[in-house]
């Protein structure tokens, strides 16, 4: 497939071969043949009635010349290989067998003492009555008394064992009921006093409201429209008795014509203001609509941190001074309120800018890489076109221009991996390419500041440092996770994971911490490299990415079309995220505070909210230059993704080259 449609594949990585339990717990005393059943009761003069072949009691006894016994088959099988005894290997034919009938004699009769030793008295009062045993009437009534007696003891014991085992189930099943009705009193509970609280909340909103509708008509001056509705009814009593005067008349109609203009100014203040009631109440039908479409999902976030937070009072924020105290408002309530707003004020994802990030004489546009800098004013982007393009959002924004010129362009030697602005530097990014090359770029200069070959195979990643402005990290497919200085020209230090790198990222408050990802990901204190703190095992496959929410919460991302949260700080996973379709590329991943997105192998950009499982929305990429009935319209791929900072901004590339500006939208 031509390189314009497919991307760099995620590596196969593998993890080391464990040894196997079965060889591990192999033990060469337990290799004996078990013996046969019939064997273990057998004396040692009995062990001679064994064939010398099978080990087993001989069958369909055969004499050879030389004096041995064997089963018939065994010694037959024997003599179809070799022409010797088994035993004597004294020369022997098919010939010089003969039947051993008293053998088969004594053999009959020892296993007639093996059935009666081991059968059972029953089973020996059957043969006794077939043998001809003389039993007596009373002795069989006696017999059948017996049995009887024995029959219903029998069936009252299992008829108490069955009861047993039901009333057992039955306790079990009503204990389970009884916890599963205290969960969900518990659950009434909590939704009781949460109504109560939201009622009391929205009549303090109600009140509010009316105070502040009441100022601003004070402020607008409306004591004067209201001071005139007040007379206009008796200017119309005094002018409707003087009808029959000039005088009157003119003054009616002079009053009708303040009537009707006062009439019309007050249908446009209706009419705009029920626009605007009926803009508000579609909104809020559509924000219902989502609610009921996640409402398993949102039902489970309820109750989990109304668990979790049951008996943690609401804190008040110092910037909440000024708003009214919620009363019974719990820390849980408010975290789900902040959840179903966030939730629900979206569905949908618009396209407010769009562009194309290579050229006629560059066929292979693949954006590996987009990322914004320090301040979220200028953007780069870096890919298998061999140059690092930096643009300027405002202007890609608000310039309608079909053709979007980057501000700076800087060409590199080898295919672009990924991409990492300095945090405190503006003008530093660092780059990696398919060559294992970590370099430093300053993009005033358009030069390279730094480069570090000490990379033997491809570099995934590099990311610099949130509190050191020196410290980058990078990791490659040579295994190995390097970490640099920019005052350095060699790495300050290396740690060998044993399997490829497809991403590694500082903690955002630590220096000292990194995630790495490859079959799984691991958590590293660098100032500990010999072994991890924490490994991070659940992907089926390899995981592709790795982005940190928060300093405890972090994403990753993997070829099982999976995404997960998970909790670095209690070691924990959180949620798995699905929905988008990764099987093979490098497709993107980005965070903010609230939500995660991801691209998706059916050129599409999947958003979902880092409480709900379930992508909130999702876009699909149009081709522009592509039937959507064409056979290669689906091998393109979304490739890059970038949150532009908590805002419902994100930019988003894919394997054509085409790079759109999305923006969240109700």
């Amino acid at each position: 497939m031509e390189e314009c449609s497919t991307g760099a594949l995620v590596p196969a990585v593998k993890p080391e071969p464990k040894p196997s339990s079965i060889e591990a717990s192999a033990d060469p005393g337990s290799n004996d043949v078990d013996c046969p059943a019939n064997e273990k009761g057998l004396t040692e003069v009995d062990k001679d009635l064994l064939c010398p072949i099978c080990m087993q009691l001989v069958k369909d006894a055969f004499l050879t010349a030389c004096g041995h016994s064997f089963c018939y088959m065994c010694i037959i099988t024997h003599l179809r290989n070799k022409s010797d005894c088994p035993c004597c290997a004294q020369f022997l034919s098919t010939n010089q067998l003969f039947p051993n009938f008293l053998l088969d004699k004594l053999l009959k009769k020892a296993s007639a003492r093996q059935i009666s030793k081991s059968a059972s008295p029953v089973e020996h009062f059957r043969q006794a009555l077939q043998q001809g045993c003389e039993v007596s009437i009373k002795e069989l009534d006696t017999l059948l008394t017996l049995l009887a007696e024995k029959k219903r003891k029998m069936e009252q014991e299992e008829a108490e064992r069955n009861m047993q085992i039901l009333l057992d189930f039955l306790n079990c099943l009503r204990k389970q009921k009884v916890e599963e009705l205290n969960e969900v009193q518990t659950h009434l509970q909590f939704i009781k006093e949460d109504i109560g609280a939201v009622e009391r909340r929205r009549m303090d909103l109600y009140r509010a409201r009316d105070r502040y509708s009441v100022k601003l008509r004070m402020l607008g001056g409306d004591d004067s429209i209201s001071g005139a509705r007040k007379s206009w009814p008796s200017s119309i009593d005094n002018n409707t008795s003087s009808l029959s005067g000039r005088a009157g008349m003119s003054s009616w109609n002079l009053q009708s014509k303040k009537l009707d203009g006062w009439g019309l100014q007050k249908k446009d203040a209706l009419s705009a203001s029920d626009s605007q009631y009926m803009t508000q109440s579609g909104l809020a039908v559509a924000r219902k609509k989502r609610v009921h479409a996640q409402f398993d999902e949102l039902q489970e976030c309820y109750l989990q941190k109304r668990r979790q937070m049951a008996n943690q009072p609401y804190i008040q924020q110092e910037r909440d001074k000024n708003v009214i105290q919620r009363e019974g408002y719990t820390r849980g309530l408010a975290d789900f309120q902040s959840v179903l707003t966030t939730l629900t004020r979206y569905s949908r994802m618009r396209v407010i800018a769009e562009l194309r990030h290579g050229d006629l004489f560059h066929p292979a546009n693949i954006v590996s890489s987009i990322e914004f800098d320090r301040d979220y004013e200028l953007f780069a982007t870096a890919g298998v076109s061999r140059c690092i393009k930096v643009f300027d959002f405002s202007s890609v924004v608000n310039d309608p221009a079909d053709v979007h010129c980057p501000v700076v362009e800087m060409p590199t030697r080898s295919k672009l991996s990924c991409l990492s602005w300095n945090k405190f530097t503006k003008n530093h990014i660092a780059s990696t390419d398919y060559e294992g090359i970590v370099t430093v770029w300053d993009v005033n200069t358009r030069q390279s500041v730094m480069e570090y070959e000490e990379h033997e195979k491809r570099a995934w990643s590099v990311d610099f440092s949130c509190t050191e402005p020196t410290r980058l990290v990078s990791g490659s497919d040579d295994c190995k996770v390097k970490v640099w200085c920019t005052r350095q020209e060699t790495s300050v230090l290396d740690i060998d994971m044993k399997a490829n790198i497809c991403c590694v990222k500082y903690n955002p408050g630590s220096s000292n911490c990194i995630a790495v990802c490859f079959f799984h990901y691991q958590y590293w204190d660098l100032r500990n490299p010999s072994q991890p703190l924490h490994v991070f095992t659940g992907h089926k496959k390899a995981v592709s990415y790795v982005k940190f929410l928060s300093n405890y919460e972090l994403a990753s991302a993997s070829t099982d079309s999976t995404l997960r949260l998970w909790n670095v700080k209690e070691n924990i996973p959180v949620r798995t995220f699905k929905g988008h379709t990764n099987e093979k590329n490098f497709v993107g991943l980005t965070v903010n505070g609230e939500y995660i997105a991801c691209g998706s192998e059916t050129n599409e950009v999947f958003v979902y909210h880092k409480e709900i499982s379930k992508p909130v929305t999702w876009h699909r990429f149009g081709s522009p230059d592509l039937d959507d009935t064409d056979d290669d319209a689906g091998s393109y791929f979304i490739s890059a993704v970038c949150w532009k900072s908590d805002s419902p901004t994100m930019l988003t590339a894919n394997s054509q080259g085409t790079i759109k500006v999305l923006v969240l939208a109700a």
